[in-house]
């Protein structure tokens, strides 16, 4: 990866109790290293290079003091973290998701929250149209809920790097 690109990566940042607070880019974090704020857990074979000092990337950094903040209760409901919670797929047939679904349909009450929306493919969501799940014999493997944990709260859909796995408690993919 050249330098340019490492620079305007993505890092993990940490808490002083190495708790995950967020994701900053990868220019920010070398510049909180420099300026010892944060010192480096985990970097990449890129270094920065300055006139007098050549900096190895950051991909993991931690706070040297300890920062309280307070979280949103909540992951936000948008499309791309329904097809992410879902794996981009359809739940009733399993085809790859084009659209997203209300499981008791709006025109019935139903409302746009996580626990009522989920990823269809077209022909699924053209099919079930205004009915309910009863009406049709359909059902779900499994009711629809918000995403939780740290990794939802910080990243959203944004894609997980690899090295961030055992920082966010995720289990490493084989």
């Amino acid at each position: 990866m050249p330098a340019a690109a490492a620079m305007t990566a993505a890092c993990l940042l940490l808490n002083a109790t190495y708790e995950p607070l967020g994701v900053v880019s990868s220019r920010r974090a070398v510049v909180l290293v420099l300026a010892a704020k944060a010192e480096p857990v985990d970097v990449s074979d890129v270094l920065c290079h300055a006139e007098l000092v050549a900096l190895p990337v950051p991909v993991v950094v931690r706070l040297t003091r300890y920062v309280r903040v307070p979280y949103p209760a909540h992951v936000p409901l948008s499309r791309r973290a329904v097809f992410t919670r879902d794996g981009s797929t359809c739940v009733y047939c399993g085809a790859a998701a084009t659209s997203i679904d209300h499981v008791w349909p709006r025109s019935r009450g139903g409302t746009h929250t996580w626990d009522n929306v989920v990823a269809a493919c077209r022909r699924c969501n053209h099919t079930k149209a205004d009915r309910s799940l009863a009406e049709l014999g359909w059902s779900l493997p499994q009711p629809p809920r918000a995403p939780s944990g740290s990794a939802w709260r910080l990243l959203g859909h944004r894609a997980v790097d690899p090295r961030w796995r055992a920082w966010l408690g995720l289990p490493d993919v084989a």
